[in-house]
C-alpha cells in the first residue's frame, strides 16, 4: 500500500499542471531513500513528451518531488520544447532533470529535430527544452554528425 501511495504522490507532485503518467512491467519504490524503480517495457508520458526503456529511476526529494529520472536500455523518446521544436531519438541512456527542464543522452544517440529536419548523432548530447538548445559532443574515435536538410533555391532561366 506504501508503495501505491508513494507512486501516487509521485505522479501528481510531478505532474504540476499537467499528468504524468508511467507505465511498466514492475515497480519498486523506497520511501526512505526517495528512489523508484520501473523495470520492463516502461513507458512514460506527460503532456506532448514520451520516454520508453526497459528501465527508469526517479529520484525524489525529501516533499517526494521528482528531481532527477534516469533511464537505461534502448531508450527511445519524443520532446517538445517551449518553443514548440519536435526531437525524436534514441540513446542508450537518459538523463532528464525536471528543475532544469534538460535531457541529457549518452552512448549512441541520434537526436531529430522534426520541424527544421536537423540531426544529431554523437555520444552525448544535451537539451534543454526551455532555451530549445542543443549542445553534443563525440568520442575521440567518433565526430559528432549534424546534418541539416537545405532546400536550393532553382535557378530562373
Amino acid at each position: 500500500m506504501k508503495f501505491k501511495l508513494l507512486a501516487l504522490l509521485l505522479l501528481v507532485n510531478f505532474a504540476n499542471a499537467s499528468e504524468l503518467q508511467i507505465k511498466a512491467n514492475s515497480f519498486n519504490a523506497d520511501e526512505n531513500t526517495g528512489i523508484s524503480v520501473f523495470n520492463g517495457n516502461v513507458s512514460i508520458q506527460k503532456e506532448h513528451d514520451e520516454l520508453n526503456a526497459s528501465k527508469v529511476v526517479v529520484y525524489t526529494n525529501k516533499k517526494n518531488e521528482p528531481i532527477k529520472f534516469v533511464a537505461n536500455g534502448k531508450v527511445s523518446f519524443m520532446i517538445e520544447t517551449k518553443q514548440g521544436a519536435i526531437y525524436t531519438g534514441k540513446a542508450e541512456k537518459v538523463i532528464y532533470l525536471p528543475n532544469k527542464k534538460e535531457y541529457h543522452f549518452f552512448k549512441n544517440v541520434h537526436l531529430k529535430q522534426l520541424d527544421d529536419k536537423k540531426e544529431i548523432i554523437g555520444d552525448e548530447v544535451l537539451l534543454n527544452t526551455i532555451e530549445g538548445r542543443a549542445y553534443a559532443k563525440g568520442v575521440q574515435s567518433e565526430p559528432v554528425i549534424m546534418i541539416f536538410n537545405i532546400k536550393e533555391k532553382e535557378e530562373k532561366k
